[in-house]
């Protein structure tokens, strides 16, 4: 058994549904399903989605304050007023300001633009840059992407005899800026049908109004900024981001090709994977670590050799950032430590670069599925700025607001928030913050949830399957890639990838038809996860659907997303001398507890390759009665039935002791090492050779318990082994031939005649022959079978849900 990274939550389509959407649309009927499973099974709705067209675009001046800011706008063009956009350093923030810059180029407008320095001023509109814009004789503010909580700004603005338009789709808040005019589609009362728009995206509707059309060129920068800023990629940022990244293939913008090929994505197909995950981050570098006004630039510049500059610069940075990213998260990792986190984790240094800490956060949350602050300690004045990132069931804001008697500042979302609090607080505000943890958030909910769309066969994974179903593209927010779920998979090949070995290549097929091709699965980062694969499991995968073409050929792919065996595996490592310390790596890696471990060795010889006191879990020996019997202190203090992992070191004595030993065990994974097999395991001496050691024991009388030299020449003659004379000798005991006093083995001076079958160590040898039999000579399979059939009932462990 291999458990899951996350509980599965399937999806179910109407089918019914799905069959009038397929005939309606003529569409494949694996895309359908999916149509239908998304909740898309309006016809007119799903066409919409499937296009995505320019004629898709809603009435801009269904914006409440359209109008106005248009009115606004115009007058101050007619007057040669001087304008300012005010922007953010994120990607949606440069996005819109860039877009803002071309369209106010296009009105021959007098302008320039502004975006505050992260480290230096913080988001949003602030005082000095009001002051500054009124000392350049600017009369007229647009903001992009933030001041829909700049209520005080604004009003000071009006103050200085400065108009402000804001623009923006963050939540409002209770009282709005008393400004010329406000678009937000968020704003109560605001009738405009699609509130999950981008700032960008309210700046593209702004240039939509002024320009009496669709500004379908500027679709590339309103795309890049609608995904940078995880919108959901549905209804208007669907049709945004398809006709973008349509544009992009041959981009009208210098700064653009130049940053597609800084980043690599030159003569591919662009997706909104790569603007998320390559251009983004290359933009928001710039705001991160130096000013975002460089990323304008690039965004906004007609001079190829200095985009090129740019993008330079930017991927540049962009190195830089994840350097510290990785250092950061590091030092994080290392005050978490190795014990169990909190339910909500909360890290500070100084030292530490408030413009990666959002990212480290993330990591965090990624790697332990629990809300994460990391805060970066000024240590002048003892304040730290924090970045928050959590998880569904734990409402971040709320729980900010709670404690807001601790911090100086904070705002933000469920998902995600910022902070300022005193360093000397920071023990209360982690207690608070967990406090309200226990309360809200079950163990259940501290395990993370993969959503599949469908379950497939191997038969649905097909190229021209895959091809279609790319016709739901992009993907992204709200719209995710298609998962599926493939159970009972066979591995036919397996191996690691990469330079550290750090990604996994499975080949897997149908249990039923091992002869046939099968398909390729590929495991990013999951390189260690190989060693917890028998070569006989059956694998369930979750996974998305690629095509990977090579050489003019194109084979379907699965990219495995997370995979789970749901039966207990058997390990086949005959042979393997130092299974000790190989079960001691792969418990580790498994994060499994030592007493849940367990190894077992035949009664006879438990020591012969391993030393009991240097043993980390459960020694246990087989016995005739009681199935096992503890040998060490760890196995004292547990349950051999409480084992999840248990190695089987050696050969036993007999079938009926193994068996009766696995009818107690309840482990999930189980290693057939028997290292101690030899060839002379199951043989038994011929009745001659018997006769001519023993004739050379008579001839001697005497010798010492602890050599046998003196039976050298006999045991080469015969080419016996020194455990096969030893053997020999244990016989001889038992049927009284010999006999020890203290340190000295002596013949019997008048033994009674005896069959040699009436020696418990001749019988066992005997019987050996079968365990040699099924425990060393059959292959994994059936190794497997037998062993499996023999356990306990197992209860599944998996973790799925339909719906």
């Amino acid at each position: 058994m291999l458990l899951p990274k996350a509980k599965w939550n399937i999806g179910a389509a109407d089918g019914a549904a799905a069959d009038v959407l397929g005939k309606a649309l003529k569409l494949h009927p694996i895309v359908a399903k999916l149509l239908a499973a998304r909740g898309l099974t309006d016809i007119a709705e799903a066409e919409r989605f499937l296009k995505g067209e320019k004629d898709h675009f809603h009435d801009p001046f269904l914006l409440h304050g359209m109008d106005l800011a248009v009115a606004r706008i115009r007058e101050a063009l007619d007057r040669g007023e001087k304008i300012r956009v005010y922007g953010d350093y994120d990607a949606d923030g440069v996005s819109s300001t860039a877009l803002m810059t071309h369209l106010l180029r296009r009105l021959g407008a007098d302008f320039d633009t502004y975006i505050p320095h992260r480290a230096n001023e913080g988001y949003g509109l602030n005082l000095r840059a009001i002051e500054r814009a009124k000392e350049s004789g600017v009369s007229l503010l647009i903001t992009v992407d933030t001041g829909i909580s700049a209520r005080e700004q604004v009003a000071y603005a009006a103050e200085l005899g400065i108009d402000v338009v804001v623009t923006d789709h963050h939540e409002p808040p209770e009282l709005l800026p008393e400004a010329a005019a406000v678009l937000n589609p968020k704003k109560p009362g605001c009738p405009y049908p699609f509130k999950q728009l981008a700032g960008v995206g309210v700046a593209f509707k702004l240039a939509h109004a002024l320009l009496g059309e669709p500004p379908l060129d500027l679709l590339e920068i309103a795309a890049i900024g609608t995904v940078a800023d995880l919108m959901p990629l549905l209804g208007e940022n669907r049709s945004i981001v398809k006709l973008g990244l349509a544009r992009m293939q041959k981009s009208g913008f210098v700064g653009v090709q130049a940053l597609l090929d800084a980043a690599g994505i030159t003569d591919k197909e662009v997706t909104a994977t790569h603007l998320g995950f390559s251009l983004a981050p290359r933009i928001n570098a710039s705001g991160r670590l130096d000013h975002a006004g460089d990323a304008v630039t690039l965004l906004t510049t007609n001079d190829r050799e200095e985009a090129e500059q740019i993008a330079a610069s930017l991927d540049e940075l962009n190195k830089e950032r994840q350097r510290l990213v990785e250092d950061m998260t590091k030092e994080a990792l290392s005050l978490i430590g190795d014990d169990k986190p909190d339910k909500v984790i909360v890290v500070a240094r100084e030292g530490w670069n408030v413009g990666v800490i959002g990212i480290v956060a993330a990591k965090l949350l990624e790697r332990y599925y629990r809300p994460a602050i990391v805060l970066a300690i000024d240590p002048d004045t003892g304040l730290a700025k924090g970045s928050a990132r959590s998880i569904p069931g734990y409402d971040m804001y709320r729980a900010l607001t709670c404690c807001a008697g601790l911090l100086d500042h904070y705002g933000g979302h469920q998902a995600a928030a910022g902070m300022t609090v005193h360093r000397d607080k920071l023990p209360d505000f982690r207690e608070s913050l967990n406090r309200l943890a226990d309360e809200w958030l079950d163990d259940e909910q501290l395990v993370p949830v993969l959503q599949a769309d469908a379950l497939f066969t191997l038969e649905d994974v097909t190229v021209d399957c895959i091809r279609q179903i790319e016709a739901l593209a992009p993907f992204g927010m709200g719209n995710p890639a298609p998962k599926f779920v493939l159970n009972g998979l066979q591995v036919t090949e397996k191996r690691t990838l990469g330079k550290d070995r750090q990604h996994m290549k499975l080949l897997v097929g149908r249990p039923e038809e091992p002869a046939a091709a099968g398909v390729e699965a590929l495991g990013f980062g999951r390189g260690a996860q190989l060693e917890h694969i028998s070569a006989t499991a059956r694998i369930d995968i979750l996974g998305e659907l690629g095509i990977n073409e090579w050489n003019g050929v194109r084979r379907p792919q699965i990219v495995i997303q997370d995979l789970r065996v749901p039966h207990v595996q058997v390990f086949d490592w005959r042979g393997e001398r130092k299974a000790v310390d190989k079960l001691s790596e792969v418990t580790a890696a498994l994060r499994q507890e030592r007493d849940r471990t367990a190894i077992v060795v035949e009664a006879g010889t438990p020591t012969r390759f391993i030393d009991p006191d240097r043993v980390p879990c459960g020694l246990w020996a087989l016995d005739a009665q009681q199935g096992v019997v503890p040998l060490n202190a760890e196995a004292r203090k547990g349950r051999f039935a409480e084992a999840e992992d248990v190695l089987l070191a050696s050969l036993p004595d007999s079938m009926e002791s193994m068996e009766r030993m696995l009818g107690q065990c309840r482990a999930v994974r189980i290693y057939a090492a028997f290292a101690d097999w030899d060839r002379d395991y199951a043989t038994v001496p011929s009745r001659d050779s018997f006769k001519a050691v023993y004739q050379t024991v008579l001839h001697k009388k005497s010798w010492d318990l602890a050599s046998v030299a003196f039976l050298e020449p006999v045991r080469r003659k015969l080419g016996l082994s020194e455990g096969m004379i030893r053997f020999m000798l244990t016989v001889f005991e038992e049927l009284d031939f010999i006999e020890c006093r203290g340190q000295t083995m002596q013949t019997a001076e008048a033994p009674r005649k005896r069959d040699m079958s009436e020696s418990p160590a001749y019988r066992s040898r005997q019987a050996r022959g079968d365990v040699e039999q099924m425990l060393v000579y059959t292959n994994g399979q059936q190794l497997t079978e037998w062993i499996v059939s023999r356990l306990q009932a197992q209860p599944i462990r998996i973790m799925e849900g339909i719906g």
